[in-house]
């Protein structure tokens, strides 16, 4: 069980880096805004329903990094045909979610915590991975202890949530620094960015 006023002592945390962080992020996104609507054209962003903290929703903001090209009946391309070049680069260095961090500041989410899956993965999850709904009792984050584990991608969900359980029944906020310090690290020398 969590100790009492983790989520006050987490938005707070949550606060004091998202804020400075927005500030010194703010042309760096703007330039990637900039970039996506000339490659791209509108909209910039990339807005899913995903669910949260108690399994309520709320909605993700990504920077866009694929086209919504169609084949001819009118079905959607597979994602990696409407991957553009941008959006491979933005991928690569986990800048298309720079945008979580509003996410972060209307307290939707958090720095730190269980990365967020859309509804129908949660919805198929919870049906076959024990205690899997036992990832909604923090906020969702921007990077996680599964992530900085290296369990992304295609790795077995099962896995990935033994870790954000780790995470959620041992949180401090030196273990939140430590997850911090090795995205930072992954993100600015490219070491299979978070």
């Amino acid at each position: 069980m969590m100790p009492a006023g983790v989520p006050r002592r987490k938005r707070a945390f949550d606060l004091l880096l998202t804020i400075p962080g927005l500030i010194v992020l703010a042309l760096p996104l703007a330039i990637l805004g900039v970039l996506i609507r000339l490659r791209l054209g509108s909209p910039v962003l990339f807005r899913q329903v995903r669910p949260g903290f108690k399994g309520r929703p709320f909605t993700l903001y990504k920077f866009r990094t694929m086209t919504d090209e169609r084949d001819a009946s009118g079905r959607l391309l597979p994602d990696e045909r409407r991957l553009t070049g941008l959006g491979r680069f933005l991928r690569s260095f986990s800048l298309d979610d720079l945008p979580n961090a509003f996410n972060v500041l209307r307290g939707e989410m958090s720095v730190v915590g269980p990365r967020p899956e859309r509804p129908e993965f949660v919805d198929q999850f919870r049906n076959y991975v024990p205690k899997y709904l036992e990832r909604h009792r923090l906020k969702t984050g921007l990077t996680g202890w599964a992530q900085v584990n290296g369990l992304r991608g295609e790795v077995p969900i099962a896995e990935r949530t033994n870790y954000d359980l780790y995470y959620i029944e041992n949180w401090s906020l030196k273990l939140d620094l430590r997850i911090i310090f090795k995205t930072l690290y992954a993100v600015l020398f490219g070491k299979d960015a978070y």
